[in-house]
């Protein structure tokens, strides 16, 4: 299995233990941390600021199919997509990924042959994560074997929010070994946590339990990634990497369309842990529509006329 970081070996060797780390944690003011989130917000950056930003944006992005009728073609199309996002200018940068199930690992990683562009699969049974720790291992190594560099995982919210902290702890870890040479980003479908206190305590079991990424949602829920539940992540990799020297990355997943939305995320991990995560090796955007803003904006930036939708690939 793989190590627990040595800090934390004696807080997870029970469910006590576990449980009396994650409760001591400090607790989270609610209406402070809105406030900070909205503030950091309403930050405006000037032109070439916004055109450096934009181009960061896009390279951040896991660009995602996650829908019961994707079919190869789809598959083959986003990936065409994620190399190169803009045809009418090879200056865009590519994306960070394309994020798709396990059965069209194989598709993407054909189809992106020679790119810089990682795939990314969700695994675990994907999103609800209600299955055995046998079925979901066999999904992760399924999709690894098929070829993806990435695995994005889902806890098991019910043993959570039943307090079985040390169960979610186990199965990330058991995770992260089937996952092998793949990153591995652990999923906390914030939107069902019910509380920011929940949120950082969720990220701390991923963080001890060796997650390469933690990632707000599934994007198939109602609440999904917002600035304030992503900002007591990025508090949370913060801290950790000060206590261990461990760095690890944040993934916004689910709602974040637009131009002015990832700006603001861009902001908020800029004053919350500095530029050492402005990259997408440590900060990714999980979208399937904000792309397609992204450019529209970037082509009025270069132009001075806003194209519009017509301009730019439908996904």
């Amino acid at each position: 299995m793989p190590t627990t970081a040595p800090a934390f070996a004696d807080v997870t060797t029970s469910d006590s233990t576990l449980r009396r780390f994650l409760h001591g944690l400090p607790g989270v003011d609610p209406v402070g941390l809105e406030a900070r989130a909205a503030s950091l917000g309403t930050r405006s950056i000037k032109t070439t600021a916004k055109a450096y930003a934009i181009d960061l944006a896009i390279s951040m992005i896991d660009l995602t199919t996650l829908e019961g009728a994707d079919t190869p073609g789809k598959v083959r199309a986003l990936a065409a997509k994620a190399v190169n996002p803009d045809p009418t200018d090879r200056t865009t940068p590519t994306t960070a990924a394309v994020c798709v199930y396990p059965d069209m690992v194989a598709t993407a990683k054909e189809s992106l042959k020679g790119s810089a562009v990682k795939v990314a699969s969700v695994a675990t049974a994907f999103p609800a994560g209600r299955a055995a720790l046998d079925v979901k291992l066999a999904d992760v190594r399924d999709a690894v074997a098929a070829g993806a560099d990435e695995i994005d995982m889902v806890i098991d919210r019910g043993a959570f929010l039943a307090g079985k902290y040390l169960k979610v702890y186990d199965e990330i870890r058991a995770v992260k070994e089937a996952s092998g040479n793949a990153r591995l980003k652990v999923i906390f479908e914030t939107g069902e946590l019910s509380t920011y206190d929940n949120i950082r305590r969720a990220s701390w079991i991923g963080m001890i339990a060796g997650a390469d990424f933690i990632k707000t949602s599934t994007g198939k829920v109602a609440v999904n990634a917002t600035p304030a539940n992503t900002l007591v992540m990025l508090e949370a990799v913060r801290d950790f990497r000060e206590q261990t020297g461990v760095q690890v990355g944040v993934k916004p997943a689910g709602g974040i369309r637009t131009t002015k939305d990832a700006i603001k995320f861009l902001v908020l991990v800029n004053e919350t842990v500095g530029a050492d995560w402005l990259d997408n090796h440590w900060f990714r955007f999980g979208a399937s529509s904000l792309l397609n803003d992204l450019l529209m904006q970037r082509q009025k930036l270069a132009t001075g006329r806003y194209s519009g939708p017509d301009y730019v690939t439908v996904d």
